[in-house]
């Protein structure tokens, strides 16, 4: 067989990873700024005597890796896609940053209920005007931040009419870190003010424990549907009945095994076995299916059969 012949039938598995995502210019940006607020409350938690801060200070720090995380999946994918040690590519190193910043999402909300306990049996002294000042300042840097993310309805969560599930994991899992930063910066401030005008020491640990519970939540769901992908999960029903109807068009053909998975961020691999009487080439139903639902590899194997009793 000629080579060019055999070429035909041949393509990469790079399937655009290759190319830079939105999302990785967006969360480069949003470290630098994370990081330079994380530097100035630190400073001023040491220098006030803020315990408040110097948490805030930390909590920021952990999110600066975990951003970090998030940018070196996006580059790493980028500069492996065309590896051909990856089987599929490389769209699941998005799911696995996302994977992992849910991970230390965990582990922070973890830290967060044990500080608050701590600081609820022993209240520190709280320099209040300098460390609301700081406070309101990180809030609005991750304002800023959540705004440059800017997760919208495409990368966030968008479910096309076919059934498909979009989702940009580590962009997401970079969102709800800045999200949590900002909460933790809104409960500060409540806490430091209730302290200030009514003696409400408390308020600051127990704020502390509520914003723990909410990035826990928030940590549950995105190691839901991370590990989904990582773990191959079957693609959403509505999908697999889409792929079914395009190919048992005629009375006598059958689906008997229909295997889809995610390999990266709104793309599919599907292997089909299919049963009939008088089967069409693999191409020919290949054809059949619709390049809007994503599914970008596809392996069809046909067997045929004199009699297909489709009452089972």
């Amino acid at each position: 067989m000629q080579k060019e012949n055999i070429q035909h039938w041949q393509h990469d598995h790079t399937f655009a990873q290759d190319q830079r995502k939105p999302g990785e210019s967006r969360t480069l940006i949003v470290i630098a700024i994370t990081t330079v607020m994380m530097v100035v409350e630190l400073i001023a938690g040491i220098k006030y005597g803020s315990m408040a801060l110097l948490a805030d200070g930390l909590h920021m720090a952990s999110h600066t890796v975990a951003l970090g995380i998030t940018a070196f999946a996006y580059v790493y994918a980028r500069k492996n896609a065309r590896n051909s040690q990856y089987s599929f590519g490389t769209g699941k190193v998005n799911a696995m940053g996302g994977f992992t910043g849910a991970v230390l999402l965990a582990l922070f909300a973890l830290f967060m209920g044990f500080e608050s306990v701590a600081r609820m049996l022993n209240p520190v002294e709280i320099i209040f005007n300098q460390a609301i000042i700081v406070a309101s300042l990180g809030l609005v840097v991750n304002g800023v931040s959540v705004f440059i993310l800017g997760v919208d309805d495409h990368d966030h969560h968008h479910n096309d009419e076919d059934g498909g599930h979009h989702h940009d994991h580590n962009l997401k899992s970079a969102y709800l870190h800045v999200m949590a930063d900002a909460l933790t910066s809104v409960l500060a401030i409540v806490a430091l003010l209730a302290a200030k005008y009514f003696g409400l020491i408390w308020m600051d640990p127990v704020m502390g424990i509520v914003g723990a519970v909410l990035v826990a939540r928030w940590s549950y769901g995105l190691l839901g549907s991370t590990a989904a992908v990582l773990l191959d999960r079957q693609a959403p029903e509505k999908l697999l009945e889409k792929i079914k109807s395009v190919i048992e068009t005629e009375e006598d053909t059958l689906v008997t095994d229909l295997h889809v998975w995610s390999i990266g961020p709104e793309i599919y691999s599907a292997e089909i076995s299919i049963v009939a009487h008088n089967p069409a080439t693999p191409t020919e139903y290949k054809s059949r299916i619709p390049k809007i639902l994503g599914i970008v590899h596809i392996s069809i194997e046909t067997h045929k059969q004199l009699a297909i009793d489709h009452t089972n």
